[in-house]
């Protein structure tokens, strides 16, 4: 009797504590407070940026659906693209939507559900005067404007122990026997667009979607040249401790694909070409 006791015991216990451990966490912080909050860059046209004070995009009303569907509302905190992951990490924030792109070596730390793919575009001054190309080598030794912590900074930038894919484009130079690329890394794309407008660099690397609206928005001066390349997938980040979050957003990102709310707001804000069939969790290739 005391062993059936004893195993009763233990065994509520145990049920009790894996109860528990749903309610604990981000996820369950998000349920008791009833908001969630999203970590965005609001510098990155379509996809965040502001209105007056307004954080809007793609991003916004994608996160807000999302929000809704976990029964809470969202809460957007502007925060500079390079420093995101690590506050994510650090817990400041429950989740990002800042048009990540989900690579191996941010899937070492973070989780990331998909909900779209952009490639990267070149972007150069109106009538391109260099006749400069995404493919080829007319880069090399050009100064390219990029915004910091981007897997553009990164094709840009040597490789070492920490990025072990980096430097795709200096090794393409340096292939051909030409100079590297003069990498010049700003704190947002606004600002990489601003010096490629006023000639400090002659080109900026962007996602595709950022450098379709660049150039619509720039009144002439900006034109996109050649072809999206490195298509991949962007990805919701979500520290990789946070499991219950991370399944609750994946499931709610199948909702609104199958509700037919992910489509009115890929249509909405001009990013339908790079609409997804399905969300994925850790889709990096």
């Amino acid at each position: 009797m005391v062993t059936a006791a004893l195993i009763t015991m233990f065994g509520a216990t145990a049920t009790a504590a894996c109860q528990d451990s749903a309610t604990v966490g981000a996820l369950g912080r998000v349920h008791r407070t009833g908001k969630i909050i999203i970590a965005t860059d609001a510098l990155y046209p379509p996809n965040e940026f502001k209105q007056g004070d307004q954080i809007v995009g793609f991003d916004v009303d994608l996160g807000t659906a999302i929000a809704r569907k976990l029964g809470v509302t969202a809460e957007f905190q502007d925060v500079k693209f390079d420093t995101i992951l690590q506050a994510l990490d650090e817990g400041k924030y429950d989740i990002s939507l800042s048009s990540f792109t989900d690579t191996r070596e941010r899937e070492g730390r973070f989780d990331f559900v998909t909900y779209l793919s952009a490639g990267t575009m070149l972007m150069v001054p109106k009538g391109n005067p260099r006749h400069l190309r995404p493919d080829g080598l007319s880069l090399c030794g050009k100064k390219i404007a990029v915004e910091r912590g981007t897997t553009q900074e990164e094709e840009l930038s040597r490789r070492d122990v920490t990025r072990p894919s980096a430097g795709a484009r200096i090794d393409t130079c340096r292939s051909g026997h030409r100079p590297s690329p003069i990498r010049m890394s700003y704190d947002d794309q606004a600002e990489a667009n601003d010096a490629l407008a006023t000639g400090q660099a002659d080109a900026s690397l962007t996602d595709s979607p950022s450098a379709i609206y660049g150039a619509k928005a720039s009144a002439g001066r900006i034109e996109c040249s050649g072809d999206a390349y490195a298509n991949a997938l962007y990805g919701i980040a979500i520290p990789k401790r946070e499991a219950g979050l991370r399944d609750a957003v994946f499931k709610a990102m199948k909702d609104l694909m199958s509700d037919g709310t992910y489509q009115r707001l890929t249509g909405r804000w001009g990013v339908s070409t790079g609409a997804v069939p399905e969300t994925r969790i850790n889709a990096a290739e």
